[in-house]
């Protein structure tokens, strides 16, 4: 895995640099496994756009990936690495012991040919699934669960990772990519490792072509409009708006929380760093 970066023939390509794709084994995903995904456009079932700056972009297939990874015990030789338009990550197409196949998000260092395994039979090595109540104290992992059985919902992103601080009664502590350390029940599965392609970060996409490939469109400032399309519009020359920035709905866009206190924070043990 490594950047591509492109001889500046136009002023496109002068800034922009891409993945080279060398981890990836074949182009065309397991059909068994795809399905079609209808684009929305920001739209809802009545036709209003209740999402801004949608539209467009290249048709995907969605491809079906194993979040709960409750196969146990069973070897699964990796097919292949493939990419994911859906995903910043990786994914692997697992072919089980026993014929069946599965999509799962690669693990850093993957390779095609490499036998994974999931349950608490698996082995400490990047890309097994298993329970946190068996991962050694210290180990970095991904993919994790919150509630048991319901699948992966932390660090699921390219080149995520968090790490598994302590254990104390049901429960272990883990410190999440954001610096924030949760509590998570021993039930929980992860896997271990560090999400594939972590150079993902270093992309640059060089022309505003790229993005609306992406199926996102111009996204238009607020202090840019008029008064009477926006709170923030208007004024005699630039301005700032004047007041806390806000959606064109009064809503409050910066500093306003978002979590459910019931929902969310119980489990917290320390919050989020700055």
């Amino acid at each position: 895995m490594g950047l591509k970066s492109y001889k500046p023939n136009t002023p496109s390509l002068r800034n922009m640099v891409t993945l080279d794709f060398s981890e990836v084994t074949r182009t065309s995903p397991e059909k068994s496994l795809t399905k079609g995904k209808k684009s929305t456009g920001g739209r809802n079932n009545q036709g209003r756009i209740t999402t801004r700056f949608r539209g467009g972009g290249v048709k995907r297939k969605f491809r079906t990936i194993d979040f709960k990874r409750n196969k146990d015990n069973i070897p699964a030789k990796v097919a292949h690495i493939e990419y994911d338009p859906n995903r910043t990550a990786r994914i692997a197409l697992l072919h089980y012991a026993d014929g069946e196949k599965r999509y799962v998000l690669a693990a850093e260092g993957q390779q095609q040919g490499d036998i994974v395994m999931n349950g608490d039979k698996a082995e400490f090595k990047p890309g097994n699934s298993m329970t946190l109540a068996r991962i050694p104290v210290g180990m970095t992992v991904h993919a994790i669960e919150l509630i048991p059985e319901q699948g992966a919902a932390l660090a699921r992103s390219a080149g995520q990772s968090a790490v598994l601080r302590s254990k104390e009664g049901d429960h272990a502590q883990i410190k999440l990519p954001s610096g924030e350390v949760r509590l998570v029940n021993l039930k929980c599965r992860a896997t271990i490792g560090v999400v594939s392609n972590s150079e993902h970060q270093k992309k640059k996409l060089g022309k505003a072509g790229k993005k609306r490939y992406q199926g996102k469109r111009p996204h238009v400032r607020g202090v840019a409009m008029n008064p009477v399309d926006h709170p923030m519009g208007g004024g005699e020359g630039r301005t700032s708006g004047g007041g806390h920035p806000v959606s064109p709905w009064g809503q409050l866009a910066k500093g306003k929380k978002t979590r459910n206190p019931r929902k969310s924070t119980k489990m917290i043990v320390e919050k989020r760093s700055k």
